[in-house]
């Protein structure tokens, strides 16, 4: 089983959030109360995706994140790569005629699988998925189910 950091599901949530309710700029604290994030942590994660080049920040009484690309650019490996680094371990060092050297193969072409696994998935998947189609925007601008 892949196990992944809350670091990273949380900012996926949050870019799928800030993906769902746009064209409108997202407020952090209002991402932490639709998606059950601490606030704190949030805007660390945001610190991440920003320098990431995944979401910008407007300024002002209409301000907010907003992507920086439309969300089928945004790939969920880019999300992975901001907060927790490279999704692949190092490639293993040639060393012909080893007896590790068939198991480190295996598992880089098996980590190397998993990249694509996520970079095959983009946000903008996430938004136009059944599950988000079941989602309803209210007035209010949070979502219910």
């Amino acid at each position: 089983m892949l196990k992944l950091s809350s670091k990273c599901r949380y900012a996926v949530r949050a870019v799928f959030d800030v993906a769902f309710h746009a064209p409108a700029p997202a407020l952090v604290r209002d991402i932490a109360e639709r998606q059950r994030i601490p606030l704190r942590f949030l805007e660390q994660i945001f610190g991440d995706l920003k320098r990431a080049g995944i979401v910008s920040s407007k300024r002002g009484p209409r301000g907010g994140f907003v992507l920086a690309k439309a969300p089928e650019q945004v790939r969920l490996g880019d999300v992975v790569r901001a907060v927790e680094g490279p999704i692949s371990t190092a490639p293993p060092k040639r060393a012909r005629g080893e007896l590790r050297e068939v198991p480190e193969l295996f598992l880089w072409d098996l980590t190397r699988s998993v990249e694509r696994c996520f970079d095959e998935v983009t946000i903008g998947d996430l938004c136009a998925s059944e599950g988000a189609r079941a989602l309803q925007r209210p007035p209010g601008g949070t979502y219910v189910i």
